[in-house]
């Protein structure tokens, strides 16, 4: 009885390793944030840095995180940027300042 046991406590065992070693950790997810529809100087405040290859931007929105993307108007063009670091105020607390990155499109 005592074997019956321990095969089963083994193959549990074995099965939840062999489980575990093969799901791959999840990557975060990331969204996209679209304010090309939104005016500058109005609706939030971009300040171009390295020939618009960076900036800085000030805006609301919750939930925007390390690695989103947010899509920008730029005269008819549309410009996609990933945030590299960003901060929320604490009042009020869906207000936040971004570092953005371009994102070159092939």
């Amino acid at each position: 009885m005592s074997f019956t046991r321990s095969g089963i406590n083994l193959r549990v065992i074995f099965s939840s390793l062999f489980s575990f070693l093969s799901n791959k950790p999840k990557q975060p997810q990331t969204k996209t944030y679209d304010y090309s529809q939104y005016v500058c100087g109005r609706d939030y405040v971009f300040e171009a840095v390295d020939d618009l290859k960076k900036g800085y931007m000030t805006g609301q929105g919750k939930g925007i995180k390390r690695g989103d993307y947010i899509i920008l108007k730029n005269g008819s063009n549309s410009c996609r940027y990933q945030v590299e670091e960003i901060d929320y105020y604490s009042e009020p607390p869906d207000m936040w300042m971004a570092l953005l990155n371009k994102v070159i499109v092939d």
